[in-house]
């Protein structure tokens, strides 16, 4: 099949016989100014190709919508507060919270015109017109395919002739992006926020929690370690589960540490499996214009992670905060009322109604009122007579983002990276990593950070009387007020000139720990707290360090040092256990002594074949390996640093410890007891393979938890996957970890990048596209990206589609 030609510009890239000429599955539509065409390489990757935004957001809108329509219009239900109307008040969405929950905080927002104030801005503040164009494209797409197949035939079991699938608009887009900028901050605590209500008695209903409102790996998983400043220490509802298991690793190399003296970036996000957080692969092209290639999170129209001809970027979750909670002083006799400077200030009060089906099917109203302070919105969590709490979040005026992934999307060096930076400032609550052609490794934490200074934050920090969240501010004082730099776009946040960053040539890398660490050779110190955490590496930010040491000393067996593509690829799919190369001899040590222990009820275990079976581990979380089951159940027993090593964490070596299993300490034996019990109940062989007990319909799956110490992050039962990716049928069905894998070398010729989509490009699980990606990385094979013309006119299973709309 022959390839377009891009050099011949962009009036004559889309010609009229295309369709006919090349496309067994090409569609001709009307016209409405919208032109594109997609191109699907194998494992269905689409390369949309057009002449302008509006035309390149239609083929992706398109595209997208044939794999996934069914997930973008259930997010769509809930951001249009619609779930309880169709779905019942009572069901929960994928994070826990209620239908009516979500529905009373998504009502409050349109109510609120809390988006659409956003977008009457003009950029840098609000989008900018190409990509208002691109948006309004992709919302069109994705309603044409909608009317070309109908409701009642479209091929996912999972929203087929549901009566809540219909068109979309561009808002419904706008209120994506916002809701997903939000992550870190009030979208985490919607459950809190719908039904927070002032308390009728001296106590609050319910007592305020220590969680953290963020996406990634939060301070209090065994993977990351304590609380940093202030978003981490806002109260979470009991019924929005934490997501401890989400998070990225992110490595950019540079000329030092590369064979090829050019950049690398290995991409490896840890997000859920089911469910909006999944990635979509894609490239989007404007020939002259944009060239892009890379991952989209499932409804966003940009690629988030990618790379260009000489640049490539990931994202990785920031340990800074992106949120403040602040303690109100409620008004003595008005819970609704509370002091500011000893005035008193009227909690703003919006009723909100929720059209809600009852069990007989009839449709009722339920009106909620939400309350708001001079931060934000008051949560129920701890609210009495004499206090309340609210949530500011830095990213409540944040549709920035998006202007921002478009400028990367076009940049082609790491300064040009940096300029989109600096102009939008718009990265919501992710650090940076970058590398271009030069061999320049960058990173930055360029997220929005409340503007708090350590001076600010030591002052009005009050760690209450009943519990210690040293991050929670006085509201009572006008001084404790976020402060401002005059670098920022916005009032409230930290401008550039406060953000850790850090140019090498050598390499940064990240798995969701604090920025200090990100080179050890040039550790980055001296930034407001509010971006450190002061917390330990945790095992797989300090594995994924020793894997770049390895490497560069050449002692990892992967051949003579330095990195390569091919080693990079090994490098990330070895599933190395950490904590297991740590202490597994030690456990060893310890049940060959004692090879009857005693479980936590008293009863008594003989452990001698699970030792037989660690002893002969690789300490590999392969999908084959015997022994990472048991460890894995003996792992998740052991609480706190201090029991299980037997040297504790020490500040001064955040490299090598804690480290050496401690076998005399009575936990870390009845954890082992206790282990091999389990897997006796649940009848599991004490050498199962790991695949056995971790799958994504039904296909073995490599890695473990982070807390492990697997630098490939996988989360997972045996029954995960099975009932589609939409929403789990049950807890046991989730899944998370490894998403959008994404290999590349910078080279002069052009960019070579492997990629694995984990999951497959569609949650549709009639989809040959549902799995076809999780059997490559079951056996750690990867796809060979096509990122030129000739590379993916080469490919025998082109297919190609042509829209005019």
């Amino acid at each position: 099949m022959a390839a377009l030609c891009l050099a011949s510009g962009a009036a004559a890239l889309l010609p009229a016989s295309a369709s006919a000429a090349a496309a067994p599955d090409g569609k001709h539509v009307g016209d409405h100014g919208y032109t594109s065409q997609i191109r699907r390489t194998e494992y269905g990757v689409p390369h949309v190709l057009a002449h302008d935004y509006g035309g390149l957001g239609y083929g992706y809108g398109y595209a997208f919508a044939q794999d996934n329509l069914c997930q973008l219009a259930d997010q769509v239900l809930t951001l249009r507060g619609e779930r309880s109307r169709y779905l019942g008040p009572t069901e929960t969405t994928a994070d826990g919270t209620s239908n009516l929950a979500s529905d009373t905080y998504q009502q409050g927002l349109r109510q609120a015109g809390t988006v659409r104030r956003l977008l009457d801005r003009p950029a840098p503040l609000g989008p900018t017109s190409e990509l208002r164009r691109m948006v309004e494209g992709y919302a069109a797409g994705y309603n044409r395919y909608l009317r070309d197949t109908g409701a009642a035939h479209l091929p996912d079991p999972t929203c087929k002739g549901k009566p809540w699938v219909g068109p979309i608009s561009a808002m419904d887009i706008w209120n994506l992006v916002y809701d997903l900028n939000g992550a870190s901050g009030a979208a985490a605590l919607r459950q809190a926020i719908a039904t927070a209500t002032p308390p009728t008695t001296g106590r609050a209903s319910k007592p305020l929690r220590a969680a953290a409102p963020t996406r990634g790996a939060g301070p209090s998983a065994p993977d990351s370690a304590s609380p940093s400043a202030s978003a981490s220490a806002a109260p979470s509802p009991s019924s929005s589960p934490r997501r401890d298991d989400l998070g990225s690793n992110g490595w950019a190399l540079g000329r030092d540490v590369t064979r090829g003296r050019d950049g690398m970036l290995l991409a490896n996000p840890h997000l859920g499996w089911i469910g909006g957080d999944r990635f979509y692969q894609v490239q989007l092209t404007i020939p002259g214009v944009i060239d892009v290639a890379g991952a989209s999170i499932y409804g966003t129209p940009l690629v988030e992670i990618g790379h260009t001809r000489t640049l490539a970027w990931t994202h990785t979750t920031s340990y800074a905060d992106h949120a403040s909670l602040y303690r109100l002083t409620t008004t003595p006799g008005d819970p609704t009322s509370y002091l500011v400077d000893g005035k008193a200030v009227r909690m703003t009060r919006r009723a909100v109604p929720v059209t809600v089906r009852g069990a007989d099917g009839k449709l009722s109203t339920v009106t909620s009122t939400l309350y708001t302070s001079r931060f934000g919105p008051v949560l129920a969590d701890g609210w009495t007579r004499t206090e309340a709490y609210a949530l500011r979040d830095a990213n409540a005026d944040n549709l920035r983002s998006t202007n921002e992934w478009l400028a990367i999307g076009r940049a082609q060096s790491v300064a040009q990276l940096q300029q989109a930076h600096q102009t939008y400032q718009g990265i919501p609550w992710t650090y940076t990593l970058a590398t271009d052609s030069t061999g320049t490794a960058y990173f930055n934490d360029s997220s929005a950070v409340p503007h708090v200074s350590d001076d600010r934050l030591k002052r009005c920090a009050l760690p209450g009387e009943d519990h210690d969240l040293p991050g929670v501010l006085d509201g009572s004082t006008s001084s404790c007020d976020w402060g401002s730099d005059p670098d920022a776009v916005v009032p409230g946040i930290f401008g550039p000139g406060h953000q850790p960053r850090l140019t090498r040539t050598d390499y940064v890398a990240n798995s969701n720990n604090d920025s200090a660490l990100t080179n050890p050779a040039a550790p980055l110190t001296g930034y407001p707290r509010m971006y450190h955490s002061g917390a330990p590496l945790g095992p797989r930010a300090q594995l994924g360090l020793q894997m770049i040491a390895d490497r560069r000393a050449g002692t990892d067996g992967l051949g003579i040092p330095g990195f390569t593509l091919p080693t990079l690829q090994a490098s990330m799919l070895g599933d190395r256990n950490y904590t297991a190369e740590l202490g597994r001899d030690d456990a060893v040590a310890m049940c060959r002594a004692h090879p009857v222990l005693t479980a936590t009820d008293g009863t008594e275990v003989d452990v001698r074949a699970a030792c037989d079976v660690l002893a002969v581990w690789d300490t590999r979380d392969d999908p084959d390996s015997r022994g990472a089951a048991l460890w894995k159940a003996f792992r998740i027993r052991v609480g706190g640093p201090h029991p299980w090593w037997r040297v504790p964490y020490d500040p001064a070596q955040p490299l090598t410890t804690p480290r050496g299993l401690n076998g005399d300490e009575p936990q870390v034996r009845r954890a082992l007891a206790d282990a091999v019990r389990e897997l006796a109940a649940d009848q599991v062989p004490l050498d199962a393979p790991i695949g056995s007990v971790q799958r994504w319909a039904g296909i073995p799956l490599p890695g473990c938890s982070g807390a492990e110490g697997c630098f490939n992050v996988v989360n997972a039962s045996p029954t995960s996957g099975t009932g589609g990716a939409t929403r789990p049928s049950s807890p046991e069905g989730y899944a998370s970890g490894s998403s959008f894998i994404m290999a590349t070398e910078l080279t002069s010729r052009g960019p070579r990048t492997r990629t694995i989509l984990t999951y497959g490009q569609s949650a549709n699980p009639e989809s040959p596209h549902y799995t076809d990606q999780t059997v490559l990385f079951s056996h750690k094979r990867w796809v060979a990206e096509r990122f030129t013309e000739a590379e993916i006119a080469s490919d025998p299973q082109l297919r190609v589609t042509t829209l005019r709309g």
